[in-house]
């Protein structure tokens, strides 16, 4: 037998380093184990092959580790790509796509290819994933969504028909329930059919908030490509509430098109989410870092 030779030698620093990382996200990993995370995929980052690799491989970690991913994902500039090579003039009212007969047919057809492009990446990274849309099982019923305009001169209303364009009314979390329960991970596309038969193009942040809320999800994730809300000074805020963001979009700190995804975030935790998150997708593992470090990457949105 040898002498012994004394305390070991110390293990390089990357390795002490990923070691303490893991240490500090053991109480997340024990707070979220069998809790359900609804995620939107969307924006530009969707078109860069490293990035959509970098999200099918977290949200495989996150199924592995005991949480139940739900994936919502967009397709907004792809659809409109598809449009223009067609010929197809694209127009839009508040942010949202006019939504003739034929655009919602061209919708449906890139987010069925998106669907199943982001279940082949999830397959690739070693999970299991089944590609849906609202149409499924009738997994979510929707309306047709009305907007009205005010005339400046006259102060007259008057409404806004944008076609095909939905929201949700109703979501059957059945289906969700079954195959998160098997370990698989639904990946949806924001579609849905109307009492009236038709079938209806919904805003993926939109889609995402309604599920996420009647799923009680512990998490909302909307990945976009922003860092989250910035102050007037590019600070970052980082924890919000209801009454906080009212009093923001009241003195113009938040305004634009980042109205919409926090009234989609205050819908959620108002409607049953714990909370919701609206993070940077082009940051590579951004939601690993939200979910497991205590600084966290973006805005959290919590009832108060």
């Amino acid at each position: 037998m040898k002498p012994f030779a004394g305390a070991p030698a110390a293990p390089p620093p990357e390795m002490l380093a990923k070691a303490e990382t893991l240490v500090e996200a053991l109480p997340y990993l024990q707070r979220y184990r069998g809790r359900t995370f609804v995620v939107k995929y969307g924006g530009h980052a969707m078109g860069v092959p490293e990035l959509a690799r970098d999200f099918a491989e977290d949200v495989v970690l996150l199924e592995a580790v005991g949480i139940r991913p739900v994936i919502v994902h967009g397709g907004g500039p792809q659809i409109g790509a598809m449009l223009a090579r067609l010929g197809h003039e694209s127009r839009f009212v508040d942010g949202l796509r006019v939504t003739d007969a034929e655009t919602a047919e061209v919708a449906e057809m890139v987010l069925g290819a998106i669907n199943k492009e982001l279940v082949s990446w999830i397959a690739a990274a070693g999970g299991r994933a089944v590609g849906l849309s609202g149409k499924d099982s009738g997994l979510v019923t929707a309306r047709k969504l009305r907007r009205t305009t005010r005339d400046p001169g006259s102060m007259i209303e008057t409404v806004l028909d944008l076609g095909f364009v939905g929201e949700p009314e109703a979501v059957d979390r059945t289906l969700l329930d079954v195959l998160t329960a098997a370990d698989i991970i639904p990946v949806i596309a924001p579609i849905a059919p109307g009492p009236d038969g038709a079938t209806y193009n919904i805003n993926a942040d939109t889609m995402a908030g309604a599920i996420a809320a009647a799923l009680g999800a512990a998490r909302l994730f909307l990945l976009t490509d922003v860092p989250g809300v910035l102050t007037r000074t590019g600070e970052l805020l980082t924890d919000l509430t209801p009454a906080t963001i009212a009093g923001l979009i009241a003195d113009g700190t938040i305004s634009g098109g980042m109205i919409p995804k926090l009234e989609t975030c205050v819908a959620a935790v108002e409607g049953g989410a714990e909370a919701a998150v609206i993070l940077d997708g082009r940051v590579p593992h951004a939601m690993l870092l939200e979910i497991f470090t205590r600084a966290g990457a973006g805005t959290l949105v919590r009832r108060g």
